[in-house]
This record gives structure tokens, C-alpha cells and sequence, in this order.
């Protein structure tokens, strides 16, 4: 199967003052079509790091990111921006919903950014809310919703522009356990349509759920393992 994602020797260095933190050391990592991944990773390991890069929402210091065989490594904001937008579903911790908006009205937000007419907006954004078993609710906010029916809505909004790949940003942190189950019941069944996913967690439970575990420390890989192979920590 093919590389939807290629990371080479991928350096990120931040300048906190006169210090330079060392985010990513030369982290290299293939991810392929349909594969479903978890990022793992301590506070401070560059995990977050590695997601806002593979998410296009920042850039490296050094080394090269071949998106879907485009290098993104390099490319001006408003070109990452247009790769977001097409290639990448983001689900948030924090969910992201606009307050004021219809469950329906937030799932249609990328469609309008993506230059949609109204009739197909309306027809996707109902298609994906009845994807997440979510046709009852389309009419309500927010704050009208749980915390397992706005993920919900969150998921949807991420599938609505068919992305090349969906990027979870501890997508239970806020959720209680029976809900996590139930929202990653769902990131099953999207694996299973044939979506690529990758879920950044610190939690062992959410990242047994994934095929693949990719553990960093310190900025670089640790271990890099299918799920039915023993771990290997990374010889120095």
C-alpha cells in the first residue's frame, strides 16, 4: 500500500527566549494509506509537535513532509491552509464548535470554505451527521448537545470534505469512559470505510484501539511497532 504521509528527518526547533528548545530531533516516519496510527507520548515528548506537522498547521525547522505525494514542507500559509482544508479532518480534545451555529451549520463550515454550493453543502453535511447516528439532533447548538453528541458533531465536520486523513487530537480527553468507548466505536467504523486516521493520545487504552504505535521521547521516536508486535525501545 502506498505512503499517504512520509516524514525525513523532520527537525523542529522553537526559541523560548535566548533558548532554543529542540521540539523534533530527525524524526523519520512512513504512514500508508489507511492505516490507523497512535501518536503517544509524555508532556513535552513532541507529540503535539509532530500532529501540528503532519497537520499542516506548522512547518519544520529542517527535513521534508511529502503529503499525498505533494511536499508540504515549505509551502506559504495560505497554501497550508488549502491542504487542510482538502487533505486533513481535524477532531479536537476541545471539540471547536461554534457556539452559535446548528450542529448541521458547524458541519457545513468547511464545505462553504471550500467554495460548495448550498444544496451540496446541505446534502453532506446531513449525509455525515447521519454517519455519527446524529439526524435527531442536527437543529441544536452546542450547548443543547452532551459530550459524546458534540464529538460527534466534531467527527462529522472533519469527514464532510472527504479527507485524505483524519487527525484526533485527544479526542476523549473531555469524555467520560462509556462515551470514549463510544467515540472510538466510531473511529473503527471510519477506519473500516477506509479512512486514514492518526489519534495523538497520552492514553494507553485509546491507543491499543489503533493498529500502529508510534511513541516519542524527547523529540525522537522511541518505538515504532504494529499492534500485535512486542515493543522495542530504540538502542542509543
Amino acid at each position: 500500500m502506498e505512503n499517504i504521509i512520509e516524514l525525513s528527518e523532520i527537525v523542529k526547533n522553537y526559541k523560548v527566549g535566548t533558548i532554543i528548545v529542540r521540539a523534533l530531533r530527525s524524526v523519520s516516519v512512513d504512514i500508508k494509506r489507511n492505516e490507523y496510527v497512535a501518536i503517544m507520548g509524555a508532556s513535552g515528548s513532541g507529540k503535539s509537535t509532530m500532529m501540528n506537522i503532519i497537520g499542516c498547521l506548522d512547518t519544520p525547522t529542517s527535513g521534508q513532509y511529502i503529503l499525498n505525494s505533494k511536499d508540504v514542507s515549505k509551502l506559504e500559509d495560505n497554501q497550508l491552509a488549502e491542504i487542510r482544508n482538502n487533505e486533513i479532518g481535524f477532531v479536537f480534545q476541545t471539540f471547536n464548535l461554534l457556539p452559535r451555529y446548528s450542529a448541521l451549520e458547524n458541519v457545513m463550515l468547511p464545505l462553504i470554505y471550500a467554495g460548495y454550493s448550498k444544496t451540496e453543502r446541505l446534502e453532506r453535511a446531513k449525509k455525515v451527521l447521519e454517519d455519527v447516528q446524529l439526524t435527531d439532533r442536527i437543529a441544536h447548538k452546542p450547548n443543547e448537545l452532551s459530550g459524546g453528541q458534540r464529538q460527534r458533531v466534531a467527527v462529522a465536520r472533519a469527514l464532510v470534505n472527504r479527507p485524505s486523513i483524519i487527525l484526533a487530537d485527544e479526542p476523549t480527553g473531555n469524555l467520560d469512559s462509556k462515551t470514549s468507548l463510544d467515540i472510538m466505536d466510531l473511529f473503527d467504523d471510519i477506519h473500516d470505510a477506509g479512512n486514514t486516521i492518526i489519534v495523538v493520545t497520552h492514553e494507553e487504552d485509546i491507543a491499543q484501539r489503533a493498529k500502529r504505535v508510534i511513541r516519542l521521547i524527547d523529540g525522537e521516536v522511541e518505538y515504532d511497532r504494529m499492534k500485535e508486535e512486542p515493543a522495542e525501545t530504540k538502542t542509543q
